[in-house]
């Protein structure tokens, strides 16, 4: 098993609640980002970089996460290729993504994207809070613990 972190939008926090994990439960953890990620030094942890195309980051990811495989991102249609696959996906507010939830969720993906195309102003994603950490420290262990069984 390995968590896959789609680095580039992740807030800190949570990137070092995953550098936690990964060493204190010895899971292998891979950044991937199309900038330079500072990571500690750990047999761990480890970072790709990958270019600068739109979906480099998206594509690294699902190429090579695996069923039973942790990724968390907040990209909706990565989400929605990884679920299918069997890969585990965790926003980083600490929703569960799933077979029953992700059609729903890139639906609306998609329809906001299109009103913001057609000139249309749509919110901004909401901000970042002290519950939405630790709801996503909940939504980690529940996970590692259902993987390591």
């Amino acid at each position: 098993m390995k968590i896959w972190v789609d680095a580039d939008a992740c807030p800190g926090e949570i990137k070092e609640l995953i550098i936690r994990a990964g060493r204190r439960l010895k899971i292998l953890v891979v950044f991937v980002a199309n900038k330079r990620i500072g990571i500690p030094d750990s047999p761990y942890i480890s970072s790709v970089r990958i270019g600068m195309e739109p979906e480099a980051v998206d594509e690294y990811i699902s190429m090579n996460a695996k069923p039973g495989d942790i990724a968390v991102t907040q990209d909706i249609p990565l989400a929605s290729v990884l679920v299918p696959k069997g890969v585990v996906v965790i926003t980083p507010h600490g929703v569960v993504l799933t077979e029953e939830n992700i059609g729903e969720r890139l639906s609306v993906r998609n329809f906001m994207q299109d009103i913001r195309e057609a000139g249309g102003i749509t919110p901004g994603p909401r901000q970042f809070s002290r519950r939405d950490k630790q709801k996503f420290s909940d939504s980690l262990d529940r996970e590692l613990t259902k993987a390591r069984r």
